[in-house]
């Protein structure tokens, strides 16, 4: 039994961060949009509405809540689970997701703001904001590979050096584009 919550819950896990990382992108585009011709805006703010909310309510807060539904099951109702739930790695990992939960929340009020055609941030706040799932994806899967509370720290690390090199290069970008005028 544990073995196909294990299986179900990464499925569920899966879609649930291709929501967030898809939701922002999505979060960038409805804020370009504001800068867009009145024209522009009328065909592409609804449809960017229409999409984000068929994403975020079909697509990611489903998969958050069964995501989370079978990892309750698996640790509060398998022996296996008991077991992990005792190990200091699965306590990190379990602040991990309340961390991803908060980010999720605050997705929410982007989102509903969008929705209501209030523009909450700018783009380039946005595109950094979608590289917080992204680290707590790494730390997440570091901890579960290496079953150390400790080890995941340097896979972090890393992805936070990758991350800074991806803000150069997006800054290096943004200049370019800004010097062809594009």
């Amino acid at each position: 039994m544990y073995e196909y919550l294990k299986a179900l819950h990464l499925i569920f896990v899966v879609t649930w961060f291709a929501g967030l990382f898809y939701i922002v992108r999505l979060f960038v585009y409805q804020t370009e949009v504001f800068d867009k011709s009145e024209i522009e805006r009328q065909i592409l703010q609804p449809q960017y509405k229409l999409m984000a909310y068929r994403l975020w309510y079909i697509i990611t807060w489903p998969s958050a809540v069964l995501a989370s539904i079978f990892a309750f099951w698996m640790l509060f109702f398998t022996p296996v689970g008991r077991a992990w739930l005792e190990t200091d790695w699965m306590q990190v990992k379990l602040g991990f997701v309340a961390l991803l939960y908060a980010y999720q929340l605050k997705c929410h009020q982007i989102y509903r703001k969008l929705q209501r055609g209030e523009k909450p941030h700018s783009s380039n706040f946005l595109r950094l904001w979608n590289e917080v799932a992204t680290l707590i994806l790494f730390a997440v899967v570091f901890l579960v590979v290496l079953k150390n509370a400790f080890n995941w720290i340097f896979g972090v690390v890393g992805i936070i050096v990758v991350s800074l090199l991806l803000m150069l290069g997006f800054k290096f970008y943004k200049n370019l584009r800004a010097k062809r005028g594009t």
